[in-house]
């Protein structure tokens, strides 16, 4: 069964809220230190990075771009850049779960997977993103130093020079805020699926997903069984 997809306006106005946040701290830390902070059109650098959306950006993300790209030769070109992405990044991850499980260091396995790229769909050919006014939070602040779990992080391409005090942006309670805010949607449109708000996809998922009422869990779908 799959259906209309609940009304998500209120959830995504704020998840709007905590995008112009990303935007103020970037700029408050480009204003500090405009020498350092480097981005400028068509660095694409940001754009090859692996990481994943939470549910509440997921589909935003997704929302979006069916607004802009409902049909169409472009709609179909991003959405082969997707599926060739998400193939290559399920392929990362299955090898580093692998080795994960084989026995190899958790933070090794995490520094080495920070290294490895992957195109992002929405890039255009002249390096522009095609959703950038809706663009991801992690793709808001990359390009200033930010910390995860108290381990600094910066972009290659950026003046930031290691060792010294930077004004830093707090990524994990970023996303901390947007785990709390998919768990409250989750429980608002009444999911059948316990997991659901805890799902992480990367962006060409989120892209290639069809987010309706079956896949929701919503209206009336029982969940699927164990075994």
């Amino acid at each position: 069964m799959s259906g209309a997809l609940p009304d998500l306006t209120p959830f995504f106005s704020r998840y709007e809220s905590i995008a112009r946040e990303a935007d103020a701290l970037f700029e408050r830390v480009r204003s500090l230190h405009p020498e350092q902070v480097l981005c400028r059109e068509r660095c694409s650098s940001c754009c090859h990075a692996l990481f994943d959306l939470s549910l509440v950006e997921a589909l935003y993300l997704n929302a979006r771009f069916r607004e802009r790209f409902p049909e169409g030769e472009e709609r179909g070109r991003i959405l082969e850049e997707a599926d060739r992405a998400d193939r290559a990044i399920a392929r990362i991850k299955h090898r580093i779960y692998k080795e994960s499980k084989a026995g190899r260091d958790s933070n090794e396995l995490l520094a080495e997977a920070a290294a490895l790229t992957v195109r992002c769909p929405l890039l255009s050919g002249e390096d522009l993103c095609l959703l950038y006014d809706v663009r991801p939070v992690t793709c808001r602040i990359y390009g200033v130093p930010t910390a995860i779990g108290g381990t600094a992080h910066t972009c290659g391409k950026t003046g930031f020079e290691p060792g010294k005090p930077y004004p830093t942006v707090a990524l994990d309670k970023m996303q901390f805020r947007l785990s709390s805010l998919s768990v409250e949607l989750a429980e608002a449109i009444g999911t059948a699926y316990k997991e659901l708000a805890s799902m992480y996809v990367p962006v060409s998922s989120a892209l290639l997903t069809t987010y309706d009422a079956s896949y929701l869990g919503v209206g009336g779908v029982a969940p699927e069984k164990d075994g």
